[in-house]
């Protein structure tokens, strides 16, 4: 144990000898200054800062766990931790006994012991201790066994395996994109997914997995319309050979090879559609245009279109209004016929600097629009656009 990790630990240890000061700090209002000023008269001064620092994470936890105001967290473990609901669809497919490797703040760990017993492994003692006290706070803690270790000192292979690698390994802590620079790297999977009998390894979706683990599926997970998570499905816990695209919290999924669809491109129609993100990172755009009987716009472009309405959680769905040409002036020519209050701009190969064309229209009305900056034929086009809702007030 280094004597960061020795000093992380006192800390901790002090912060859960005294819950009568997180329940002041969570209770403070005002100036934390001067809430800070009067604890210390009380408690040692590194306990004070502890518990401000950890009420401010339980509060931007909210986001991530419905528990949050009582769990343990560190400004890296939280970042790098698998929301609450994301790790229970991921638990879904998890039985018995299930090794949690990399735990850190027991995101996984807890989500994974509702479905069988649980190993977790991670090299930090004190993020052994939040991992414990976390299942605690979830009812959990018979199910989970902390273990400080590095994982590769882990030889047992008896069990399913979860791994979340560390993806700010390095002392300054960027954050790593490429797979070959996590902790562990890329070279220790591959030798895991032969020996475990099936699992997991959650990877971010902007990394580079690309034709890195060829027989295995791979899901992009999204959550309210937000691409989360890229996660590599190995052995017996892969359900096809393919990618797949998940929304949450609708939990529908499409599965398929991205090369083996090509959907049909069309001028732009009544209705316009945005894809899910996870169903762009997953290559599925022509699928789900051909199993929702939609048009692309453009080969390079991922928006779709179709003359009827679609109701689907993987799309967002627009009405066309106008379509104009990728110019200024004919784009505030026309606002300046129509009453806009507000516009949401979007586009997604095009270069558009969203602020300076808000700036430049005239937003004197009481409607609220939609632009669309989208390739059509090979060409840039401005598409003006409600969004569509499938039970409109009153209806």
């Amino acid at each position: 144990m280094t004597d960061d990790h020795e000093a992380e630990c006192e800390l901790l240890r002090g912060l859960k000898a005294a819950p009568e000061l997180l329940a002041e700090v969570a209770e403070f209002r005002g100036s934390e200054f001067a809430a800070q000023d009067k604890l210390r008269r009380r408690y040692p001064v590194p306990l004070v800062q502890g518990a401000f620092a950890l009420w401010d994470l339980r509060r931007k936890a909210e986001a991530k766990f419905s528990r949050a105001h009582e769990m343990w967290f560190d400004r890296v473990g939280l970042e790098q931790s698998t929301g609450e609901q994301i790790a229970r669809h991921i638990a879904q497919r998890y039985s018995e006994r299930i090794y949690d490797f990399c735990s850190g703040i027991g995101g996984d760990s807890i989500a994974l012991a509702e479905r069988g017993d649980v190993i977790a492994v991670d090299y930090n003692p004190a993020q052994s201790f939040r991992t414990k006290w976390n299942a605690e706070v979830y009812g959990v803690a018979d199910c989970v066994q902390p273990i400080c270790s590095a994982v590769e000192d882990i030889r047992d292979r008896n069990g399913w395996l979860r791994i979340d690698p560390d993806r700010r390994p390095g002392a300054g802590g960027r954050r790593a994109i490429r797979i070959e620079e996590m902790q562990p790297a890329y070279e220790a999977f591959l030798p895991w997914m032969e020996e475990f009998p099936g699992g997991s390894i959650k990877l971010s979706p902007a990394s580079n997995f690309l034709g890195k683990f060829s027989g295995s599926e791979i899901e992009l997970v999204s959550l309210n319309g937000e691409c989360k998570e890229a996660t590599v499905w190995f052995g017996a816990l892969a359900s096809v050979d393919a990618y797949r695209a998940t929304v949450l919290p609708s939990g529908e999924s499409i599965a398929g090879n991205p090369l083996a669809f090509r959907a049909e491109i069309s001028p732009l129609l009544d209705y316009i559609y945005d894809p899910d993100p996870a169903v762009v990172r997953a290559g599925l755009v022509d699928l789900l245009a051909e199993t929702l009987s939609l048009k692309r716009l453009d080969d390079a472009e991922e928006y779709l279109t179709s003359s009827q309405p679609v109701v689907s959680p993987f799309v967002q769905t627009f009405v066309v209004q106008a379509e104009l040409p990728n110019h200024l002036p004919d784009l505030r020519a026309h606002f300046r016929a129509n009453a806009f209050r507000e516009v949401e701009i979007k586009c997604r190969h095009l270069s558009v600097d969203a602020s300076h064309i808000r700036r430049k229209l005239d937003l004197k009305g009481d409607r609220r629009g939609v632009i669309i900056y989208a390739k059509t034929a090979g060409k840039s086009r401005v598409v003006i656009a409600d969004r569509w809702h499938p039970n409109p007030a009153g209806s």
